[in-house]
């Protein structure tokens, strides 16, 4: 198992391994020759960014049995997603705003990222994974109250697509088997998710195969599995959430409103 993280000075962006402390620092690519360059730097302190820079990120909707049977919902016979913008993406540690033009409230969702490491077009699920190179934590915010706003169109894109609303890290783990794992969501001090990822309707090999019929996946996209229960809105003008996965680690999102 591999730790892939992205670390930024401010003016350039490198990439490495999490060796204990250290990041080991790589050069080329990261989902092709990467190379160790010898340099070493400290963990603790480094300013960490999003450990991938996706073309597309992927969110499920409908996508945990347990969910459906809450919402009183079927549950999907083909996974059911949206499109976020790139320009959602966040580091681990952000602070996200608000947006100025939107007064509504504002829903976190603890989720299971994939990342894509080899194109994967038309691929079978026995295929899949050798087409993931890992996994990561996403907190898949979303501005609720803009979603049925318009009662001729459900606003997915807009709700889930402000700046700053994709956060996702802190770094990308390899040869993680998510079925033996839980997300579990902390706002504020007091838990609000805990769920297992077995209770997935389409699994990591499977949504990849099926998404793979849709769209051209290519190295660095992003697949935010979808959530399911115990997911609500932050109410306090400053709010801290984690979000942890066994195996991965946590995430940690500033919500300012």
């Amino acid at each position: 198992m591999a730790k892939w993280v992205r670390f930024t000075d401010g003016a350039a962006t490198g990439f490495g391994r999490v060796e204990g402390d250290q990041i080991a620092v790589h050069s080329g690519d990261m989902f092709g020759a990467a190379q160790p360059t010898g340099e070493t730097r400290p963990l603790a302190g480094a300013q960490l960014a999003a450990p991938c820079d996706p073309t597309k990120i992927i969110a499920l909707w409908n996508n945990f049995h347990g969910l459906a049977a809450k919402l009183n919902v079927a549950e999907p016979a083909e996974p059911l997603y949206l499109l976020k913008s790139t320009t959602t993406v966040a580091a681990p540690d952000a602070e996200v705003r608000r947006p100025p033009a939107y007064s509504g409230k504002t829903v976190y969702e603890g989720e299971l990222g994939i990342v894509i490491g080899r194109t994967a077009r038309n691929i079978s699920e026995d295929e899949a994974a050798e087409h993931i190179f890992g996994y990561t934590i996403v907190n898949d915010l979303t501005a609720a109250d803009i979603l049925n706003k318009d009662p001729t169109f459900p606003q997915w894109a807009r709700a889930k697509g402000f700046d700053g609303y994709g956060p996702f890290g802190p770094w990308i783990v390899t040869d993680l088997d998510p079925a033996t794992a839980s997300v579990r969501t902390v706002l504020n001090g007091a838990e609000r998710q805990n769920y297992p990822l077995s209770d997935m309707i389409f699994p990591p090999a499977k949504l990849v195969a099926l998404l793979s019929q849709d769209m051209t996946l290519n190295p660095g996209d992003l697949i935010a599995c979808g959530t399911s229960i115990g997911v609500g809105s932050m109410k306090e003008p400053r709010n801290e959430v984690d979000v942890s996965i066994d195996g991965i680690g946590t995430l940690r999102t500033i919500f300012v409103q």
